[in-house]
């Protein structure tokens, strides 16, 4: 591991975000930050892209009131090209990187140093913890704190403090994101884990706190839910083309299940109609994956409750085969 420096505990830190059409939550993200309680203070840099809303309005009339809050354009809208524009105006060893929507719980920022105090790693963080109270994205919620929404990844699910191979948001030693170039800006998503990628090649640490819980409120349409999905999977396809080591069983499984269902879907069509009865075995492979998915929908009733456990076969289904096309279609 590179050798790093002391964090010193009573220094500024800096909070980089990104914001597109956030008119309805940027004032609440920010004063999440403003208000964390750190007492050394923060140093807030907003990447505004080309929004239709006030959003750019908002973040000028919260600098004006500010100082410590500073604005750059982000012509692009990109996420990763956003945050490299604030990451330039960092002047602090932390950087602690939030969304536009996030509303980070009071302590949040005093853990973040700590944990890089304590563990010496070059980015630390936590997990993702969706909520929502209407039936769907209740159940969208659950499947994707579940090990059977996309797997067993501790910023999704949770587990132990320790080293891991990603943390959701992140909370950076500044050396190490210069070290290795900052986000690429090639990954329009799934730029955290490529970044967590090459910070771990690179020798440094990157660190699950279970403490470091974030609220995230998740897509609440079928069409959003499957929309993200598949733009996620065709990115993670991009991640394992740029880095082919990276390909793993977890994130492999949805587009084989996929080609699996349409196969033997297929071939047990060929075999209705052409009456060879062993072609309609294919029916098997979507048959078993239907029984998985209802398995896994009745795990989770306790914690999906009456109103949404109806709907979680459905929410599955579309997490895994939207990811997995987006994965086969890849990014264009």
């Amino acid at each position: 591991m590179p050798t790093l420096a002391p964090v010193d505990r009573e220094a500024p830190v800096s909070v980089i975000m990104t914001v597109l059409n956030e008119q309805a939550h940027l004032d609440a993200a920010v004063a999440s930050v403003l208000g964390n309680g750190f007492e050394p203070g923060v140093n807030v840099v907003i990447a505004v892209g080309p929004s239709t809303d006030a959003t750019a309005q908002m973040a000028d009339t919260i600098a004006a009131q500010h100082p410590n809050v500073r604005v750059v354009a982000n012509p692009t809208g990109a996420t990763p090209a956003g945050l490299n524009l604030a990451l330039a105006l960092c002047g602090d060893d932390v950087v602690v990187r939030i969304d536009g929507h996030t509303v980070l719980p009071h302590g949040y920022i005093a853990l973040a140093v700590d944990a890089l105090a304590q563990s010496g790693a070059g980015n630390v963080g936590g997990r993702m913890v969706p909520g929502a109270d209407a039936p769907l994205g209740h159940a969208i919620a659950v499947a994707m704190s579940s090990r059977f929404g996309l797997g067993s990844a501790g910023h999704r699910v949770g587990g132990g403090e320790g080293a891991t191979e990603s943390v959701f948001l992140g909370s950076f030693r500044r050396s190490a994101l210069d070290a290795v170039g900052g986000y690429d800006e090639h990954f329009r998503r799934a730029q955290d884990w490529e970044l967590n990628f090459r910070l771990r090649e690179a020798g440094y640490e990157v660190y699950y706190v279970p403490s470091m819980q974030v609220p995230y409120h998740p897509r609440s349409t079928w069409r959003s839910l499957a929309r993200q999905f598949f733009h996620s999977g065709a990115w993670r396809r991009e991640v394992v083309r740029t880095h082919p080591q990276t390909a793993s069983a977890r994130y492999l499984a949805p587009p084989v299940v996929v080609a699996a269902i349409g196969v033997g879907t297929a071939l047990g069509v060929i075999g209705l109609a052409s009456q060879v009865w062993w072609l309609a075995l294919g029916f098997v492979a979507p048959l078993a994956y239907l029984a998985g998915v209802l398995v896994g929908a009745l795990a989770l009733w306790s914690r999906a409750g009456w109103r949404s456990v109806a709907l979680m076969p459905g929410v599955l289904m579309t997490m895994h085969v939207a990811w997995g096309l987006g994965f086969i279609r890849g990014v264009r």
